[in-house]
């Protein structure tokens, strides 16, 4: 099929929508999976930490997926490696006894297999996020770009709900219904897999085949070199901008509260009362945390765009790190009255993800405000590595801490953390364009 052009309704959606679900798979669900199965919190939130690596070392070989080949293969290729990759995990999956998974002492070593293709689909997802961002700006133009930006976003948020909502509830009425864990959450990934399957057919059909889209090998070696060259230098100049290590401390740090946080939310959302958790059925964190919390998540970002538009960057960062840092006491509370209502529970996801949702605009715009000059994309997407570092690096150990200290103390130690947002956000705001974010 020769289909140079195609409505960009028939694949802009698709595209966005699969560009999230192998990232809250592999980020967000393998949490869950590994919790519910039994592992204890140390060896999950380490491992599944691990799995960022590919977002951290993203810029490093984003260069050669214009070298090599065009960016619809690269598309259509990393969504048959992660359709194979999804299957493969349902099919490895172990089958501990009822008894260990109760006891909380399911070995990590027993999930070798499906962490080797956690990684394998982690690598894809992060070169398919590379390669369908080129290609949205290849196919259309930028007056189309524009028009389509809401839609592009409307369903990677969507694919969030889908990910942390929808597979959690899939996944929990398969533990009730069956009455076996592993098998549940094997169907689940399977059906992923499925899904995954059918939106991959659609793109080998639906995906256009614009003329700009080519490989530069086309126009022989010494543009790969060139290439190559480019991107030496694109790292060079990054590293000598003005206020480097200033916004490095920024971008590691703003988020260490959350950063720590993340990876416990789940576990402690289905953990037994003795342990210290809520109790939660699966099926009910899909909802509460997995499509209500993230509703709000979603809402406090536009939010917060709206806001920073309005006030400017500078004037906005004092608000949005109070909303980083304070609705945390909601997990204290939480963790300390252990409420049975849902509703109270969900009010308490809800204010802490909209608040998340709000203060973490600031941390966006302050990338793309350092990254402006002559290599702003490429620069942009080597500030991306550092947002990769800043939850990789606190989650690896925030399973042990929370072993070490339970609960409770752990959330007081998540607001102590909250300290090292507001400094680096007092030193970094003094150093901002009024007038940057503005209309």
């Amino acid at each position: 099929m020769a289909n140079k052009s195609v409505n960009p309704w028939f694949w802009v959606p698709t595209l966005y929508f699969a560009e999230g679900i192998p990232y809250f798979l592999v980020n967000n669900i393998s949490v869950m999976l590994f919790t519910r199965m039994g592992v204890p919190n140390g060896e999950m939130a380490l491992f599944t930490s691990l799995l960022y690596l590919p977002w951290l070392i993203k810029p490093f070989w984003s260069p050669f997926v214009d070298i090599f080949r065009t960016k619809r293969w690269w598309i259509l290729t990393m969504q048959i490696l992660m359709t194979v990759a999804f299957a493969l995990l349902a099919l490895s999956m172990p089958h501990p006894s009822a008894e260990t998974i109760a006891a909380g002492e399911t070995s990590i070593t027993l999930f070798t297999v499906m962490l080797i293709l956690f990684f394998i689909t982690a690598l894809a997802s992060a070169t398919h996020d590379i390669a369908a961002d080129g290609f949205y700006m290849l196919a259309l133009t930028p007056h189309t770009q524009a028009a389509y930006i809401g839609a592009r976003s409307v369903f990677y948020r969507l694919s969030s709900i889908f990910g942390q909502g929808v597979l959690l509830v899939v996944a929990g009425l398969l533990e009730t219904k069956t009455g076996n864990i592993p098998l549940a959450w094997q169907l689940t990934l399977l059906f992923t897999a499925i899904i995954f399957t059918i939106v991959s057919v659609w793109h080998a059909i639906f995906l256009p085949k614009p003329d700009a889209d080519q490989s530069s090998l086309g126009e022989g070696a010494r543009s790969a070199k060139a290439i190559v060259r480019e991107f030496g230098r694109t790292f060079a100049t990054y590293f000598q901008k003005p206020g480097l290590w200033l916004a490095i401390i920024f971008m590691l740090v703003y988020r260490l509260p959350e950063a720590f946080l993340i990876k416990m939310i789940n576990p402690f959302l289905v953990a037994t009362p003795e342990n210290g958790g809520l109790g939660l059925a699966t099926e009910t964190v899909g909802i509460v945390y997995g499509t209500i919390g993230i509703a709000f998540l979603m809402l406090g970002g536009i939010l917060g765009g709206i806001f920073a538009s309005r006030v400017g960057l500078k004037k906005s960062m004092w608000w949005m790190a109070a909303c980083m840092t304070l609705p945390c006491f909601s997990f204290v509370y939480l963790s300390m009255f252990v409420p049975t209502n849902l509703v109270a529970i969900s009010a308490a996801l809800a204010v802490e993800q909209f608040s998340y949702g709000f203060g973490f605009t600031a941390y966006m715009l302050y990338m793309m405000y350092f990254s402006e000059g002559e290599f702003k994309t490429s620069h942009y997407a080597i500030c991306t590595a550092f947002m990769a570092a800043s939850m990789m690096i606190p989650g690896m150990f925030a399973g042990y801490l929370q072993e070490a200290l339970g609960y409770v103390h752990f959330f007081w130690m998540v607001i102590a953390c909250c300290i090292a947002t507001v400094a680096v956000t007092f030193i970094a705001e003094r150093k901002i364009d009024p007038e940057y974010g503005k209309k």
